[in-house]
């Protein structure tokens, strides 16, 4: 048995890939196929939980590039100038 995961998955679907292979595992009896298969969980809890983080990290870039724009005035065509010194913002604490 196979699962197919590409890029485009979104949380909610990796949540429920991970619910059907949960349950799926309790009806096996073959220890190598169990084992593969809670590989496989593992595998998609640890994509589950990058993308969230990756998902939290773009929405407080999103928050401070905002507040950083209206703190300027709301210039407008600086869009691309505010979210970059947010970015590097969120990454300096990100990374301290």
């Amino acid at each position: 048995m196979e699962f197919a995961v590409d890029q485009s998955d979104d949380p909610r679907e990796l949540e429920r890939k991970i619910a059907l292979a949960s349950r799926i595992s309790a009806s096996i009896n073959d220890r190598t196929t169990i084992e593969r298969l809670r590989a496989w969980v593992e595998d998609m809890q640890q994509r589950l939980r990058g993308r969230l983080a990756a998902r939290r990290t773009r929405q407080e870039i999103e928050a401070r590039a905002r507040e950083l724009w209206d703190q300027n005035g709301r210039p407008p065509d600086r869009d691309l100038e505010f979210w970059l010194q947010a970015e590097a913002e969120i990454d300096k604490r990100n990374t301290e």
